[in-house]
């Protein structure tokens, strides 16, 4: 009977502790989910807390274990089963996908909204060899951390190959505004000047780089800019 009582009690714990893990690594975000669904990584860290004690403290009775083992194996399959028959509980468990990028522009208010930071964001275009933002057509964040991007067609490599046109290469591009922040040392390098910036951003209409959310310089001095606002921002 004894036994039987603390059965009930780490079940009680586990369905218990688990809601709350949710609850915070949702808080969290995606970031510190990386490859896994929300809830297989809490699953997994579960898991592994539930076994390391089992190892760690040979006081602990390995019935206790192999049934928190067996509980959290049938938590996991309800979970799926639930997700995949209610679409409300999967929105409210599971992330959905972002759009970060849209035709060469930055979507400043959905980066801030999955807590990445621009460095996030280029670092991951540049997993795809992609080093000029302007050359995106879509790109997004999926419910797993990873970017997905699409190019613009004109500027697919592949595409141009198969209609026997060649591509002018314009190179990488440099940045030069970040967060409304002008990067002086990389206008030296690129043996620019603030004031040919200034110009460049008053032929775009905009008045100072603080307005600039990211700009990019190439080598053939052609420039890009993702303002701070965009007057119609894709959720």
């Amino acid at each position: 009977m004894e036994i039987a009582s603390d059965l009930f009690k780490v079940a009680v714990r586990i369905f218990t502790i688990l809601p709350l893990m949710l609850f915070v690594t949702l808080f969290m975000g995606r970031r510190s989910v990386g490859e896994l669904p929300v809830f297989d990584y809490l699953i997994i860290i579960t898991l592994g807390s539930v076994v390391g004690a089992d190892i760690a403290e040979p006081k602990i009775n390995h019935i206790y274990i192999a049934f928190a083992v067996i509980v959290i194996g049938i938590l996991q399959k309800l979970f799926a089963e639930l997700t995949i028959r209610n679409q409300k509980f999967k929105e409210l468990t599971t992330f959905d996908p972002v759009v970060v990028i849209k035709d060469g522009i930055l979507i400043v208010k959905n980066i801030k909204k999955i807590k990445y930071s621009l460095e996030n964001i280029l670092e991951l275009l540049r997993e795809y060899g992609i080093f000029n933002i302007a050359e995106v057509s879509i790109a997004l964040i999926e419910a797993n951390g990873r970017l997905s991007v699409y190019k613009k067609p004109e500027l697919s490599t592949v595409n141009l190959q198969d209609l026997g046109i060649q591509k002018p290469n314009s190179g990488i591009a440099y940045p030069v505004i970040k967060e409304g922040k002008i990067l002086q040392q990389a206008l030296t390098d690129l043996h620019l000047t603030e004031n040919w910036l200034y110009d460049q951003l008053k032929l775009q209409g905009i008045a100072t780089a603080k307005a600039v959310f990211f700009a990019t310089v190439d080598d053939n001095q052609q420039v890009y800019i993702s303002p701070l606002h965009v007057k119609s921002e894709s959720n």
